[in-house]
Parts: structure tokens; C-alpha cells; sequence
């Protein structure tokens, strides 16, 4: 496969453009200056504010769980999920390769250790069947859970990443967990609005965290959202992310380590009068992905798609192609013609900060970083 200009020329006949065409940007056509105007005209612009409160309780209710947090960014919202579900310092956690660096690093923030297993070709996301194989391996458990016969350590939370919307096998993954007892944390950054057999991602596993940064299907500028239906580890996590602050009429009391990962509620408003938009965004980007998967087909290229018994959201299209000289070369021509395409993501053992975690052989992982191109997916 080497010609790509009929490629090049569909992309910009959807987005009805000759000039660049960014791979996602968010379109702002609701209340949004008007949601900002009011935080300025009430002086509410900080971490205080209706908004932050309404956002949460919109959060709650796209993703049906009990409590919803705000966060100033998903990767904080990861780290701070990651110490609700008890993940300490010298610990360990099971996640996948194939991920933006932000679910890593927020493992390393808690002082832990990721653990890089292989993916799924169908999902893009972490495998049951890897996670089962390593426990099976290296999985011995002890009174207080769940360690690692050939490192000594506790093995204390486990991090799937549904990726570029598409939701991991959930239940398998779960199962496979409780077993070992190792807490579930759904990375779900990428993923809202994507569903699990009926079930919003992010509220299957013990905690659920997104992110709303400026690429993202919903963006607030910045921020994230840590969702649970446990209301006692909510409800820390509102306390932690608030600077672990004791309420009182004036005084500063502050009875452990927290944290200011507080969503600003200029932030907040943003973020509200994005969410009540999702629905249509949704089917915009499911109507692109359509047309699409459609036109790829036709061309015997590879357009990824969902799974069964799920609906993703489709924040970023992608496609497969056959080999890494062709990926290169889509690359190449795409980017030369003004039209945004990217790799995915280097595996994080690749990375000279990870290069030393424990890991498996990455068979699936390693075929899809060949392979994998994100297409321009922007709500038109």
C-alpha cells in the first residue's frame, strides 16, 4: 500500500477543509461563555463554586455511580485513586504497556511500581488472559493479599487503560482480579461516554478516573473526574484532593498528607456546559467513525472498531495498517498534506524510566506500536 492521497482527500472532504486538519480539537457551541461570564460575575473562579458541585453530580450521572470528584487534571485523578484502593509506597501494580505515559507516571507519583503486561488485539487494552498468566506465575497470596514471588512485593492495585475510548474486557478482567484480590482502577481517561455491556466505563471497577484536558471528547481546558460507587472512598477522596482539610468555622486544621488537586470552578463551568453536549457528540463522532469504516474497508485498510457488547466512543480513530514501512509512509504522507496523523504510543518499557519494570513479553502490544495510526477524529 503506498498511495494515500484518496486517503488525504476523504479526511478533508469530511471536515469540508484544504487547510490543516488537526488530529482533535473540541467545538464549543453551547453555554459555554455564558456558564464562564457567570463564575466571573459571581468573583467564583477558584476551587470554590456551584459549578465544581454541578459538575460532580453530572459526572455521577453519565457514568451512574454514587460519587464523582473533581480533580484538576486525570493524572492526578489516577494517583489519588490509586492511594484510596491502598496502593503505599514500595508497592506494585499491574497495568499495560500500551499507554500514554500519564498512567504510568501516576503510578510512580504513589512511590509504586508499575508492572507492564501485554494487550488485547481486539481492544487495544489490557488482557485478562496476560494478567491471569502473570498471576498464575508470580501471584502468591498471603493474609493481607496479593505479592510477587519473584520481587517480594505487594501487588496492591490493578490499572487497565480503555483505549482511545475502546472499554477492556471488563468482567473478565475483574474476575481475574478478585481472585488475586487486587482492586481494579479504571483508567477511563479517554473513555467517557463509552460503554461496558450496558455499563458506563469507569463504574465496574472499585474507582473510575477521567480526563477533560483540551484533546479529550469533553475538555474543560484542564481536569479530571475521579467516579466510584463506594461512597466512603468518594467521599476521602473529595477530603484528599482538597488539601485533606478538617472543616472548621476558621481555623487550619489538616490531620494528614493531602493534596491541591482541586478543579478550579472556572474549569467546572466549562466542563458542565461541554457534558451537556456529549450525547451529541457522541453521535457525531459515531456517524464519522461509520463513514470511516466504510471508506477503509473499501480500501482494504483496517478501520478499528468496537467490540462486541460495547459502544465506544470513538474519541480517537484509528487505523491498522499492514506493516511498519506502510504506517511510516501513511505517516509521512499524511502529515506532508497538512492532515494531523499520529503512532500510537511508545510501550513503556521503552521509556528510560521504565525500562527496568517487570514485564511480559508485550506479543500484542509490540504487533499493534508497529501498526497503529490515530486519524483525525474532531467532532465536525
Amino acid at each position: 500500500m503506498g498511495d494515500f492521497n484518496s486517503v488525504i482527500q476523504f479526511i478533508k472532504d469530511q471536515y469540508k477543509t484544504d487547510n490543516f486538519i488537526p488530529l482533535h480539537v473540541p467545538k464549543f457551541g453551547g453555554n459555554e461563555k455564558k456558564y464562564l461570564l457567570d463564575t466571573i460575575d459571581t468573583t467564583f473562579v477558584s476551587s470554590v463554586g456551584a459549578y465544581v458541585d454541578q459538575f460532580e453530580l453530572m459526572m455521577q450521572s453519565i457514568t451512574k455511580t454514587q460519587k464523582a470528584v473533581a480533580v484538576v487534571n486525570g493524572t492526578a485523578g489516577i494517583q489519588v485513586a490509586l492511594r484510596l484502593v491502598g496502593v503505599k509506597a514500595g508497592d506494585e501494580v499491574l497495568t499495560q504497556a500500551l499507554t500514554f505515559v500519564a498512567t504510568a507516571n501516576a503510578i510512580a507519583y504513589q512511590n509504586a511500581i508499575p508492572v507492564f503486561l501485554d494487550v488485547d488485539l481486539d481492544t487495544m487494552g489490557l488482557s485478562p488472559k496476560a494478567v491471569a498468566s502473570f498471576l498464575e506465575e508470580f501471584g502468591e497470596l498471603h493474609e493481607d493479599g496479593c505479592y510477587n514471588k519473584k520481587t517480594g512485593r505487594k501487588i496492591t492495585a490493578c490499572v487497565p487503560m480503555h483505549t482511545f475510548g475502546f472499554p477492556v474486557h471488563l468482567e473478565e478482567l475483574i474476575a481475574v482480579c478478585d481472585i488475586w484480590r487486587i482492586p481494579v482502577v479504571e483508567d477511563a481517561a479517554e473513555s467517557l461516554g463509552s460503554e461496558y455491556k450496558g455499563n458506563p466505563t469507569g463504574s465496574l471497577g472499585k474507582v473510575g478516573v477521567f480526563s477533560f484536558n483540551g484533546n479529550k471528547i469533553v475538555t474543560c481546558g484542564g481536569g479530571g473526574a475521579v467516579v466510584t460507587n463506594d461512597i466512603a472512598i468518594g467521599e476521602k477522596g473529595k477530603y484528599l484532593t482538597t488539601t485533606a482539610k478538617v472543616p472548621h468555622p476558621y481555623e487550619y486544621v489538616h490531620d494528614e498528607m493531602g493534596y491541591n488537586f482541586r478543579m478550579p470552578n472556572l474549569n467546572a463551568a466549562l466542563a458542565c456546559a461541554q457534558l451537556e453536549q456529549l450525547d451529541g457528540f457522541l453521535e457525531n463522532k459515531r456517524k464519522l467513525a461509520k463513514e470511516y469504516q466504510s471508506f477503509f474497508a473499501a480500501k482494504g485498510i483496517h478501520f478499528r472498531t468496537e467490540t462486541p457488547d460495547t459502544k465506544a466512543n470513538y474519541w480517537l480513530m484509528s487505523v491498522e495498517l499492514e506493516n511498519k514501512v506502510d504506517r511510516d509512509l501513511f505517516l509521512e504522507t499524511t502529515n506532508a498534506n497538512r492532515v494531523m496523523t499520529r503512532p500510537i504510543w511508545q510501550l513503556m518499557y521503552r521509556l528510560p524510566m521504565y525500562a527496568n519494570c517487570q514485564r511480559d513479553e508485550n506479543v500484542n502490544a509490540e504487533f499493534l506500536e508497529e501498526r497503529i495510526v490515530n486519524i483525525p477524529s474532531s467532532v465536525r
